[in-house]
């Protein structure tokens, strides 16, 4: 059977594989042998840059040339040789450095340095580095926009149903109104904070051989400081220098960003879960699309698929993101193989991410606002304003106010004319009673619209 989206096994290389494109160049097997040959390259340019390493003169302009091309030109072809080098070598990092030493030979210069591709280097040294520059790619070019674009399509939501009162439901019983906006609002608030969280995460890198101790550069050239050498050079791949490492970088930074990615999806989870029960509700209505069919047997269905497929998503997202988050920091001793397999998965986590918040954009779009479902609602239920009333009262300092109330309301639907007819009886002033009679579900919104307005 041929591979391809009809015979994939993973649905994010079939049914999915046109939503995820973008990753397809930082997770793949492809990119991650591409991001080991960036940093086997960056790291022979380091050496040859150390005054101190007597035995590799600097590069010439033409050297250098010649390097960079190795990334700029790499293609599919290269990583497929490298695939072929590893079916001898069966290990996929000592594959990259044959690999390169081919190359080498072709320039004369670079033939007589090329001992020192791979220098002092255990496959954990690059490895942990094109990892970090896959999350650090995955995270600016793909990751934040797609957050940034959810949230503005919230905010833009938010702005235009500011005004809109809503029923709120707490215990999933009628409770104090709101509006529409506002509790898009509260969504937009918390997504800012995940996405300044996400920001913030470090992508630490290691450089410091076998067993985290520079054994092997130290008995080599004991005269280089070759701890202020690998920080350097860690640092000028953008990533976060650790000094303190066994064989592997610890992880904690991976689960630290699980964790960040895992906490936006909850929320969106979260959202997802509402907006399905809004619609359920009637508060929303999905555009209809000519073309489309709701169920196969029931043709006047319009089902909030995409809500639906989005909490999937996520929900298996954050399932892997909880796995690395937890495995992969532990390590038998200095070294042991079970994250190599798991750091693999990283760019499954991230595509049914994307995925999930593609949908949720997606369904977004298709809403609608039923201002007159919601406002019907709304007028059926008078009894939220005893919150309001007892309030008052207690201010006034009237007698039991709020046991005179339970007694009107509690587990009881009531009208304007029954809850009017009530404050009527009530010994306060005419202004007190003038203000309360002014009252209606619809306008006791305490400062929603202005939260809505100024998100």
């Amino acid at each position: 059977m041929q591979f391809s989206t009809l015979t994939a096994l993973s649905p994010i290389d079939g049914r999915y594989a046109g939503k995820v494109n973008e990753l397809r160049p930082i997770f793949s097997e492809y990119a991650l042998i591409k991001f080991r040959v960036i940093v086997e390259i960056r790291w022979l340019q380091t050496l040859a840059e150390l005054s101190s390493l007597k035995d590799l003169a600097p590069f010439s302009p033409a050297a250098q040339a010649f390097l960079n091309q190795i990334i700029d030109n790499f293609s599919e072809a290269d990583a497929q040789a490298i695939k072929n080098i590893e079916q001898k070598t069966n290990h996929d990092v000592k594959a990259v450095e044959y690999f390169l030493k081919e190359k080498m030979a072709a320039l004369p210069e670079l033939l007589a340095s090329m001992e020192f591709i791979h220098f002092a280097c255990t496959s954990e040294d690059i490895n942990n580095l094109a990892y970090g520059l896959m999350l650090q790619a995955a995270r600016q070019e793909c990751l934040l926009p797609a957050l940034e674009k959810v949230t503005k399509k919230l905010t833009q939501m938010a702005h235009d149903n500011a005004e809109q009162p809503l029923l709120a439901r707490t215990h999933g019983q009628p409770a104090t109104p709101t509006t529409v906006g506002k509790e898009l609002a509260n969504v937009v608030a918390r997504l800012k904070r995940q996405h300044a969280q996400l920001t913030r995460c470090e992508i630490l890198g290691k450089f410091n051989g076998a067993v985290g101790n520079f054994n092997a550069h130290l008995v080599a050239y004991p005269e280089i400081n070759w701890e202020e050498v690998a920080q350097k050079f860690v640092e000028s791949l953008g990533l976060v220098w650790n000094p303190y490492t066994t064989q592997i970088e610890p992880h904690d930074y991976i689960a630290e960003f699980c964790h960040s990615l895992q906490r936006t999806n909850t929320i969106l989870i979260d959202l997802d879960s509402d907006m399905w029960g809004y619609i359920a509700w009637g508060y929303f209505k999905l555009k209809v699309l000519a073309q489309e069919v709701g169920s196969s047997t029931m043709p006047h269905k319009v089902n909030p698929i995409d809500f639906e497929n989005s909490e999937g998503n996520l929900s298996f997202a954050n399932a892997m993101l909880q796995h690395f988050a937890s495995h992969l920091p532990c390590s038998r001793y200095q070294r042991d193989l079970r994250d190599s397999t798991l750091l693999r998965n990283l760019g499954v986590a991230c595509a049914h991410t994307l995925i999930g918040w593609q949908s949720l954009l997606r369904g977004l779009e298709k809403l609608a606002v039923d201002s007159a479902g919601i406002t019907a609602d709304l007028n059926q239920h008078w009894e939220v304003l005893a919150e309001a009333v007892q309030t008052v009262l207690r201010r006034h300092r009237c007698e039991a106010p709020y046991e005179t109330l339970k007694e009107l309301t509690r587990g009881k639907m009531i009208d304007q004319a029954l809850l009017q007819e009530f404050i009527a009886t009530i010994d306060v002033a005419d202004e007190v009673k003038k203000q309360l009679l002014a009252l209606a579900p619809t306008n006791y919104l305490g400062n929603a619209i202005t939260k809505a307005k100024k998100i």
